[in-house]
């Protein structure tokens, strides 16, 4: 197993000599998230069009003191027309990327998995990957999904899990080691989330999830720690060194990055995978340095390739 990028850091100045990504950012009408964009524009990370209402834009680049001078702005009503503008932009190929400004997750994403042809869909599921920088932890950590999916059933779970296998390649890790969580390390038909584990081991073995080591169901102690994985006997070939942690559903997996985050120090990027482009999702209490890593991620994600997979 090879990982590249230990931290956020490392991750960053692996897009040096890479060309920037065309994003579309989608109602960047906050000093917060506009500071972000600008950063990242300046780093030559993205090359940005800012979709959304003109004059809030504006308004909002004086107050955090960015200069847009040379940045294309799509003007548009407001945060609905935003999203549905962008993710036009995308499907005509003029942008290879999102980014969620300030607006709802959920707006943005009605506007990307819209049915029919007008949306971004593919014949995947669309999941949510935090990549975390944890300073208890020596590499970075994958968590999913915690963000898109409320409560997905097996199917979905198989694709979350190829997303992430895949994102985790063109991370650089080659072989990624996936912990399927849930409260115990044993099957059992009292917690679905023990059985959904043990299927998507099979599936792996199947081949009908490939590039990753995978096994579960585990605790996250187990999972986390090899300390408790020998105090408790488990042979596993991921438990005690994961790369991607895979959640039951949403709830859990979104409270357990807010613990890292806030009781960890824990550093945050995200991006939503399997849609026709990536999709940037950041928070205003982001860092700097982790607003730049959401787009970095972008950008590597892009530079190896969307690879083809076969149900």
């Amino acid at each position: 197993m090879a990982v590249k990028s230990r931290t956020f850091k490392q991750l960053i100045a692996r897009t040096k000599r890479l060309p920037p990504l065309p994003t579309a950012v989608v109602h960047p009408v906050d000093p917060e998230s506009l500071r972000g964009v600008v950063m990242a524009w300046r780093r030559n990370l993205i090359t940005p069009v800012l979709v959304g209402p003109e004059a809030k834009i504006r308004r909002a680049a004086a107050e955090a003191g960015a200069n847009l001078k040379g940045c294309t702005i799509l003007a548009t009503e407001h945060s609905h027309a935003a999203a549905a503008a962008a993710v036009a932009l995308a499907r005509k190929g003029q942008v290879e990327c999102l980014m969620k400004g300030s607006l709802h997750t959920d707006e943005l994403m009605e506007a990307v998995l819209a049915s029919g042809s007008g949306g971004l869909r593919t014949g995947y599921w669309a999941s949510h990957v935090f990549v975390l920088e944890v300073p208890a932890y020596p590499r970075l950590l994958l968590i999913t999904d915690a963000a898109i999916n409320i409560a997905p059933d097996l199917e979905a779970k198989r694709d979350i899990v190829q997303n992430a296998i895949d994102f985790a390649r063109a991370l650089g890790i080659t072989r990624p080691h996936v912990a399927i969580l849930s409260a115990v390390e044993t099957v059992t038909g009292k917690i679905p989330s023990t059985l959904d584990a043990a299927a998507l081991c099979k599936m792996a073995d199947r081949g009908q999830i490939t590039g990753g080591v995978l096994d579960g169901p585990l605790a996250f102690d187990n999972a986390i720690s090899e300390a408790a994985r020998r105090a408790k006997h488990i042979a596993s070939p991921v438990a005690g060194h994961p790369d991607i942690l895979v959640v039951p559903d949403l709830e859990s997996g979104n409270m357990l990055v807010k613990q890292l985050q806030y009781f960890g120090g824990a550093k945050g990027a995200g991006i939503v995978l399997g849609t026709r482009v990536p999709i940037v999702l950041t928070s205003r209490a982001d860092t700097a340095e982790s607003r730049l890593a959401s787009c970095a991620i972008a950008v590597l994600l892009r530079a190896h390739g969307t690879k083809k997979r076969d149900r």
